[in-house]
């Protein structure tokens, strides 16, 4: 079996307000998303505050990109504000490195390829090192070097093992660019190899993990919609994870942060990779349903996953299996017709009589109830 070494640990954030979070070594892992809008135009007194909301679901870091400068002075002031560490994501132009580089960022993410020449890595490189801000190398299986590309056309046209060429390839490149750093002497970094493909990620971060003790940030890019996003993230990530190979990771969805957040913590808990917190079950709900599962976790997901409290909380759509299945929750909640029943490890401590489409009282009660725990 191969062996995987022990990352080095980096620190990122602690300037200003920006809290601290550790990256790599015994880090627990970290969960990011990435702000799907631009900069430009818009409240940063807002973005602080969702970015507050994304902190209570659990997101530990948030990515932004930075395409031109009046959006890196934009990230500059919101990085004043936030606690949130901030990570501004560059490309092709080097100075939009070297501006963030001037406030409280806490992290580069750059792809070396695309920034230009050598003497440009070195600024940028130079620039963080000043400041001690780690930087995020970032390889993608859709801006590979031309050899590497036509390598692997080669590899086709043979009938060869393509996803074999292409998960090389992807390590090669993460390695040319780790060389550069090293060459630079400066060992504040993060890598991360993404390819839409699962397969690809989990053989390129496999092999760089056999050889390097740098930290990786696991995703796997345009992984598409909420289903087959969070399928393909959590293939790739359980199998990485249970071999210690990953110290940070983003579910990358064609959806909203919330979830992308959601969907990071549920897969680390799951893979034991993350303890504590809000744990909800929830039935899918059948012919014999008397509550309306649905609606009431749309309605009470994000707040409870935003409280600070380790219990478990059962959503269940009737009372034939609601209390037995759900008897290890701390807290539960069925129904049958115009009753509601509040139960605790299986038992039921609160019925109530409800009229139809009465959301606020039945609410009201669990929130009554939860607040005796």
């Amino acid at each position: 079996m191969c062996e995987f070494k022990k990352t080095r640990r980096i620190a990122i954030g602690g300037k200003g307000i920006t809290r601290i979070i550790g990256i790599g070594g015994d880090s627990p892992v970290s969960v990011q998303t990435m702000w799907k809008s631009s900069l430009i135009g818009a409240d940063i007194q807002e973005i602080a505050r969702i970015l507050s909301e994304l902190e209570m679901l659990g997101c530990d870091i948030v990515r932004f990109a930075v395409p031109d400068m009046e959006s890196a002075d934009i990230l500059l002031r919101l990085a004043e504000i936030t606690p949130m560490p901030l990570v501004a994501d560059i490309h092709f132009d080097y100075r939009l490195a070297l501006r963030c580089l001037d406030g409280n960022i806490a992290k580069i993410r750059i792809n070396p390829g695309n920034i230009g020449s050598r003497e440009r890595v070195k600024s940028v490189a130079g620039k963080a090192r000043d400041t001690g801000t780690p930087i995020r190398i970032g390889v993608n299986s859709g801006s590979l070097p031309k050899d590497l590309q036509e390598r692997i056309e080669s590899v086709r046209r043979s009938a060869g093992d393509v996803l074999q060429a292409r998960s090389a390839a992807l390590t090669e490149t993460a390695e040319r660019e780790v060389a550069v750093f090293d060459e630079l002497d400066f060992s504040d970094i993060i890598v991360s190899m993404k390819a839409s493909s699962v397969g690809e990620t989990i053989r390129s971060n496999r092999e760089f993990a056999s050889k390097h003790d740098i930290p990786l940030h696991l995703g796997v890019t345009e992984a598409g919609p909420v289903i087959s996003g969070v399928v393909k993230s959590t293939i790739a990530f359980s199998r990485l994870l249970e071999d210690n190979i990953g110290a940070t990771v983003r579910v990358s969805l064609s959806d909203s942060m919330e979830n992308e957040v959601i969907a990071g913590r549920e897969i680390l808990a799951e893979c034991g990779k993350r303890n504590g917190g809000v744990r909800i079950i929830s039935c899918p709900r059948c012919g014999r349903n008397g509550f309306d599962v649905h609606s009431f976790v749309n309605r009470w997901q994000k707040k409870l996953l935003g409280l600070d409290k380790n219990i478990t909380v059962a959503v269940m759509g009737c009372v034939v299996n609601g209390p037995g299945e759900g008897k290890h929750a701390d807290i539960g909640i069925t129904g049958a017709g115009d009753t509601v029943i509040v139960f605790r490890k299986g038992k039921t401590v609160r019925t109530i009589r409800v009229e139809p489409g009465d959301t606020a009282g039945v609410d009201a009660v669990f929130e009554e109830e939860l607040g005796l725990l």
